[in-house]
């Protein structure tokens, strides 16, 4: 990720143009960690707080900001509603609802996990079918790592599911704990049950055996009722794209990842998959999690 800007380094132009919107500026804090683009700030203005993003608009990622606004209309209330665009000047800046929140926690036992399986098996009801802005289907971008056929679907997908890109409300807030997912700058159009494949992987990621984190999964109707040879295709595709990251750009979150979907994609290879009596996915895996101790 490229340096990220401060307030004061966008042109004045730029920051005259972005308080026609917000009115006065009158305090900005940015933001060091997370979104990958050269702005990232939280706006106190005389229209109250505003979370803005974006970077210049002939840089390799604007593609990414152009992406966010275009879909962010057809999206459901988890989404922070987007307040304006600035193009000028060489810079694409987009203002967004701010949302005040925490990241959540992941780990076996954590009181997360059962707001994040509500968030995804409302987004797959309310996402299916796809709405209408012109998105790269899924298949599309995975056509290197995984037959077309088992991703192919017609579900607008986030697909970039890392813990920083949900955020649960604070006690306090009144918000009742209602999860919001931000970020949907890489959006495509697949299966259903894609966003929560990516999510159980980083649960086993936070310390889920991967027969937890399937048991997990499995309380969300799309995953529940994907095709077994598909979801395991997607566990060995998993393992091909995070080698292939850790090769070509390695990163300290690389290693971890990789070793998750190697673990989960070895659990989906076992012979007990396939074998036994149980009538239902979602018998199996309950069957499997009985005897599973987390680590």
């Amino acid at each position: 990720m490229s340096r990220r800007r401060h307030w004061h380094e966008l042109p004045e132009s730029v920051r005259t143009e972005i308080e026609r919107h917000t009115g006065k500026v009158n305090s900005v804090a940015t933001i060091p960690t997370g979104a990958s683009c050269d702005v990232a700030v939280t706006l106190d203005t005389a229209a109250g707080r505003v979370f803005c993003k974006g970077g210049n608009a002939d840089s390799p990622s604007a593609w990414l900001y152009r992406n966010e606004a275009r879909v962010n209309p057809w999206l459901p209330e988890v989404a922070p509603r987007l307040l304006w665009t600035v193009e000028r000047d060489g810079w694409l800046l987009l203002g967004f609802e701010h949302v005040a929140g925490r990241h959540p926690d992941l780990a076996p036992g954590s009181p997360d996990l059962p707001l994040l399986a509500a968030l995804l098996s409302e987004l797959s009801g309310q996402l299916t079918p796809c709405p209408p802005p012109a998105v790269r289907p899924f298949a599309g971008r995975w056509h290197s790592l995984i037959a077309p056929s088992l991703v192919d679907g017609d579900t607008l997908l986030h697909t970039d599911m890392t813990p920083r890109n949900f955020l649960v409300p604070e006690e306090g807030t009144g918000s009742a704990a209602r999860i919001r997912l931000v970020d949907w700058s890489s959006p495509a159009h697949g299966a259903a049950w894609i966003d929560t494949a990516f999510l159980l992987l980083r649960l086993v990621r936070a310390g889920h055996t991967p027969s937890a984190a399937e048991a997990w999964a499995v309380q969300i109707p799309a995953y529940a009722s994907a095709p077994e040879h598909a979801v395991t295709g997607f566990a060995d595709a998993l393992v091909q794209l995070w080698r292939r990251k850790q090769l070509t750009a390695p990163a300290l979150h690389h290693g971890p990842l990789l070793d998750a979907a190697q673990r989960w994609a070895a659990h989906r290879g076992r012979p007990k998959r396939v074998v036994g009596l149980a009538t239902s996915r979602d018998k199996a895996v309950k069957t499997i999690e009985s005897s599973a101790v987390p680590r």
